[in-house]
């Protein structure tokens, strides 16, 4: 049998190099395999083993040799040998050494590897994982050691099937749990394995958690020394990661049952020289993104995950966090720039939504007396001095989160805000510990003038956080006004807004005179202050005037706007402050209200140009990635395994893009204000169709206005309509402009488009023109069909009105003869009785009576012969009308209801009366 399992794999070597005959390495592994499972002699067959994993341990020639026939036989000899320790040990070795890659020399990408095919080989064996999982309660050390090693490359390349495996084996996990209160080499090993088992497997993590995994974890994490530990610290860190990431039942669990002390014990810098190497750097950003996964709070689609993350945030706001992020980021600068970034990260996710900590944050002083100055001056110096640009994102999250909804903090930095004289101005930051916030910000916003760009961008960008959302900082910062140099000739103050065009200006002019790309240097500083002029212009007239109040600005931005060699981004920027202009101009002045501007753009851009820089913009890459700098990896064994891996990366080969928009914006550009400016877009759109569609003034047409007044002369009055009938003529050739260009513009477009474009284009119009005519004949025919209708419901009115008549004269027929018939009765009534008191010289009443009675019946019969003609011929009408009028959707008896009731009604009144 074991023989039919060895000749099942046989040849696939050869086949795989190419070679159908069986190689020299194939060759020997066959003899050697044919010893270990037909060997008489034990220590033969011990031997043979030993001298098969010496060789599959040094050539992938002999691996993917063992591959093809040696597995079973190793499996077969851990199922039927497991007395014999040595071979036992043997065999776990050998697939060790069989599943380990070979790096000798680097090959090509196609080259086969031995090691993963021969993993793929074992994990499709049946029952391999239940009797690997079984070996882990042997009493033999190097059994239970190699039987891990073996399992962790499995799940190494493998992971989802070994997965799933296990969690159908009983106490297969309790058995991998127990090997963390083993040896420390049998320690570490099952604790590697489960960083790989736990990943991505939330039916693994709850079963690992309940376990006690967190418990053991940092029960070793102490055991090791904290951050100060070797890579041990890392495996459990990584390993709590994984059973913490998405998962808020876990983040519960240790919450409740552990705590978080032992957490932030790792944090907690110790020691007087506080060395930092590659593995406790390592560390202290692992124990960081702990931190950040307790601050997400769970995965989106969790309900609770709210309520989780502000249970988070208050009980690390208890154990101190704060401070420990404080010292980590911020007061101890010789510690790695990384692990500064990644601290400082974290205290803007701390703060982020909650008015409470970022209250603590602003009452948190660093430093030693007298040397002490408040936290927030402190990340304000970093930020405008650091060298690092992801130092400087990092502290501008702080800031961005501090303002994020905060209308009180923003007030309170707001009001720091107070000019300095020009000497206070240009000192350097270091000079002064003791600066306000304020002064500092204005000074580093000011530094433009000594051609610090970048400081002064960096500054402008936590001006935008303050300004963000609340109009009463705005209005206050417009009032701000920057002192001039001493030596210009004209030195009157100016608003702080036109300093920071200036700069934008200035950063442009500096970039054309270099010739450099876009993405070099202090490119970023044009889209950083327009970013600031888009957050201070929205919903405040007050800017716009402010901004418009200088008239070079306007005459600036349009060039911006169509400047090709500028950036999509600065480009689209540009276009949305000039649309600001439009939606929130509120002047009166004909040379800079919204006509104005509009004019302007469609003049100097057009219309249909200044629109395609907001698709452009939607388009670029610094849209399309916002946020993804923000997203930062884990730190494993295998994505930090030299020193280059966590060093802090600036900018790379930025000089290889051209006119593409720095990388550093898809950082520095959130989420919010991308929504703030595609809701911008729309209002402009819209806006500016409306100005441009509109006479510049509203002329309300009054008819007193063109009667002549009474003290008014014909001369006066003749010149007044004349005065009016200019001013239309001046607004009609203004619209007939105004179309004209429209109609430039669309021609333009037009002309742009491919000639696909173009053919899809003709082909919609020759739709559209059909379908507008046969909407126009379906409109006619229901035209038509409405008069008809019209009609025939008009004569339909006047038939009624006849057969009412109709009826009344039947009412009156009928009164007359009901009157006769009481005649009649009251004559045959006093002949009775004349007969009875005998008058005999009467005349034959009977005979006058029955003369009377057929005079009157001829009368009547020749009335009703008339009645029932005219009758029959309404009949015949109102039968051909009813039959129209079905076919015209109405309902017939609804149009003839109550015709008869009133005829009825009045003879039951009669008859009532006749009764009575």
């Amino acid at each position: 049998m074991k023989m039919d399992l060895m000749s099942g794999y046989k040849g696939v070597v050869g086949l795989l190099v190419g070679n159908e005959n069986s190689s020299n390495e194939d060759r020997y592994v066959e003899r050697l395999v044919d010893r270990i499972s037909n060997g008489k002699l034990p220590e033969d067959r011990r031997n043979a083993i030993t001298e098969l994993q010496a060789v599959v341990s040094e050539s992938q020639a002999f691996q993917l040799a063992f591959g093809a026939m040696g597995i079973p036989i190793m499996l077969s000899v851990l199922k039927e040998e497991r007395d014999d320790v040595e071979m036992v040990r043997g065999a776990l070795e050998t697939l060790v050494s069989a599943l380990t890659p070979i790096n000798h020399a680097k090959g090509s990408s196609n080259e086969v590897q031995p090691a993963l095919m021969n993993t793929d080989l074992l994990s499709r064996e049946a029952d391999c994982i239940s009797l690997l999982l079984s070996l882990l309660e042997e009493d033999d050390f190097y059994v239970r050691y190699y039987t891990l090693q073996i399992l962790t490359a499995l799940l190494s390349n493998s992971r989802q099937r070994l997965q799933e495996a296990i969690l159908t084996i009983p106490r297969g996990i309790t058995r991998l749990m127990d090997m963390l209160m083993d040896r420390e080499v049998i320690r570490n090993e099952a604790l590697l394995l489960l960083t790989h088992l736990t990943r991505e497997a939330e039916e693994i993590q709850k079963i690992v958690v309940f376990e006690g995994a967190f418990e053991k974890i940092f029960s070793i994490i102490r055991e090791e020394g904290n951050s100060d530990g070797g890579v041990v610290v890392q495996d459990c860190l990584e390993l709590l990661n994984n059973l913490l990431r998405s998962n808020a039942s876990n983040q519960v669990l240790l919450r409740e049952t552990v705590g978080l002390d032992s957490l932030i014990l790792i944090l907690r810098l110790r020691g007087s020289t506080f060395n930092f190497n590659q593995q406790k750097t390592i560390n202290l950003l692992s124990a960081l993104e702990t931190i950040k996964l307790l601050l997400k709070g769970g995965s989106e689609s969790d309900p609770g995950k709210d309520m989780n993350k502000q249970t988070n945030k208050t009980t690390l706001v208890q154990k101190k966090l704060l401070d420990h992020l404080l010292i980590l980021g911020v007061e101890s600068q010789w510690v790695p720039v990384t692990v500064r970034c990644a601290a400082m990260r974290c205290i803007g996710d701390l703060i982020a939504g909650d008015s409470k900590n970022c209250d603590l944050l602003a009452s948190k002083v660093l430093g030693e007396e007298p040397q002490v100055e408040p936290a927030l001056n402190s990340l304000l110096r970093i930020l405008l001095r650091t060298s690092s640009m992801q130092e400087f994102i990092a502290a501008d999250y702080i800031f961005k989160s501090f303002c994020e909804k905060n209308a009180d903090g923003q007030s309170m930095l707001a009001s720091t805000l107070i000019p300095q004289p020009y000497s206070m101005n240009h000192a350097f930051l270091e000079e002064d510990v003791n600066m306000s916030f304020g002064s500092m910000l204005l000074q580093s916003l000011t530094l433009g003038e000594n051609g610090d760009l970048e400081t002064c961008c960096r500054a402008a960008s936590i001006l935008s956080h303050i300004l963000k959302d609340h109009l009463q900082c705005k209005e206050r910062v417009l009032r701000i006004e920057i002192e001039a140099a001493p030596m210009q000739s004209l030195g009157a103050p100016e608003p702080l807004m036109h300093r920071m065009v200036k700069y934008l200006a200035v950063a442009s002019s500096m970039k054309s005179q270099d010739g450099k790309s876009s993405t070099s240097g202090n490119s970023y500083v044009q889209a950083i202050i327009l970013k600031l002029l888009i957050t201070w212009l929205a919903d405040c007239p007050s800017a716009v005037h402010c901004f418009l109040d200088a008239r070079p600005h306007l005459t600036y931005l349009l060039e911006l706007v169509s400047n090709l060699s500028e950036t999509v981004c600065i480009r689209g920027f540009a276009a949305v402050v000039l649309g600001e202009c439009v939606i929130y101009n509120k002047s009166t002045d004909s040379v800079k209200d919204a006509f104005a501007i509009v004019d302007a753009i469609s003049q100097k851009i057009g219309l249909s140009s200044y629109f395609l820089k907001f698709d452009e913009m939607q388009k670029s890459l610094v849209f399309v990635n916002v946020g993804s700098s923000l997203t930062h990896k884990s730190f494993t064994r295998s994505s930090a395994t030299s020193p280059e891996d966590i060093e802090d990366v600036d900018e790379n080969d930025m000089s290889e893009k051209k006119n593409l928009d720095h990388p550093i914006l898809s950082s520095i550009l959130d989420s919010n204000f991308v929504n703030l400016v595609k809701s911008l877009e729309a209002d402009i759109r819209k806006q500016i169709v409306d100005v441009y569609s509109r006479p510049k003034m509203k002329v309300e047409v009054v008819p007193a206005e063109l009667e002549q007044r009474s003290s008014e002369s014909d001369g006066e009055y003749i010149k007044r309509l004349k005065a009016f009938v200019e001013k239309q003529c001046t607004e009609i050739q203004d619209l007939v402009l105004r179309n004209a260009t429209l109609a430039e513009d669309l021609a333009k477009t037009g002309s742009t488009l491919q000639p696909e474009q173009r053919a899809s284009g003709g082909s919609d119009r020759v739709q559209i023109e059909t379908l507008r005519r046969d909407l126009q004949e379906a409109s006619k025919k229901l035209e038509m069909l409405k008069a008809e209708k019209a009609k025939v419901e008009s004569e339909a009115i006047m038939y009624q009105n006849l057969a009412g008549k109709t009826e009344a004269d039947l009412r009156s027929l009928s009164d007359a003869y009901n009157s006769l018939e009481q005649s009649n009765l009251q004559l045959e009534n006093e002949v009775k009785a004349l007969k009875k008191e005998g008058h005999s010289a009467f005349p034959d009443v009977e005979a006058i009576k029955a003369e009377a009675r057929e005079e009157a019946l001829k009368e009547s019969e020749g009335e009703l012969n008339d009645l029932l003609v005219c009758l029959g011929q309404e009949q015949s009408r109102v039968e051909k009308l009813s039959a129209r009028l079905l076919e015209l959707g109405e309902d017939v008896d609804k149009l003839l209801e109550g015709i008869g009731d009133d005829a009825g009604a009045a003879e039951d009144g009669e008859d009532e009366e006749d009764d009575e």
